[in-house]
């Protein structure tokens, strides 16, 4: 009995080293080093996982963590131009403004000078430019001043500041009665709507004959400005 179990153990030990041997042969995977497999090759789209700069349909997300704009969507930031602002100051209006006149005459001067204020009243800026109306009322109806050709330019007046024209007459040296002035009427450049004043120069102008106005007027700003 003692002779069969010990032949039976070393064909057991005989067998085990057999399968042994073949598993080791077999490519040498079963045991020992880590599996050199490849990897499984990924299923996603081309270019449409994460990682790839493309938007993850998903999440509607890029690998950066940013959501991408829509198609044909303006990216950009446009800026406004419109001009509604202060930006540009519009035209004085008769409204807008307070007129006076005062006599402007110095002694010895060989003419009679009215200067006329335009003082801006309104709560924005606006602008003069060129010469305003003048008209003269007299005892022999209505005389226009004739502009003198000086430069004009536009002036912007700023709220609360005025400027100044001056409007030059003849003086009645002549010892006669001459024609007498009753009023002034001034009307802002490019307006309609006129505003009558009481005329603060000599009372009577000469007569003078031929055609043509003896009274000239300056554009704007031609007597200074004031505050």
């Amino acid at each position: 009995m003692r002779v069969h179990k010990l032949g039976f153990a070393a064909l057991a030990v005989a067998a085990g080293l057999s399968l042994t041997a073949c598993q080791n042969g077999d490519g040498g995977t079963a045991q020992g080093g880590p599996s050199s497999a490849p990897a499984p090759v990924s299923s996603a789209p081309s270019g449409g996982g994460p990682g790839s700069g493309s938007p993850d349909r998903a999440g509607g997300k890029d690998s950066a963590g940013k959501s991408p704009a829509p198609q044909g969507a303006n990216s950009g930031s446009g800026s406004g131009s419109g001009s509604g602002g202060n930006g540009t100051s519009g035209k004085c209006r008769t409204d807008d403004l307070t007129i006076t006149a005062m006599d402007s005459t110095i002694d010895g001067d060989r003419e009679g000078t009215v200067a006329v204020t335009l003082k801006n009243r309104g709560g924005r800026d606006c602008s003069l430019s060129a010469y305003a109306g003048v008209d003269l009322k007299t005892n022999a109806g209505s005389l226009s001043a004739k502009r003198t050709g000086e430069q004009a330019g536009t002036t912007v007046l700023k709220a609360g500041k005025a400027v100044s024209f001056g409007v030059n007459y003849p003086l009645n040296t002549s010892g006669g009665s001459g024609v007498r002035v009753t009023g002034l009427v001034v009307t802002p450049p490019d307006e309609t709507k006129s505003v009558t004043l009481a005329w603060p120069g000599g009372a009577t102008l000469p007569v003078t004959e031929g055609g043509g106005s003896p009274v000239g007027v300056g554009p704007v700003g031609s007597a200074g400005q004031g505050g």
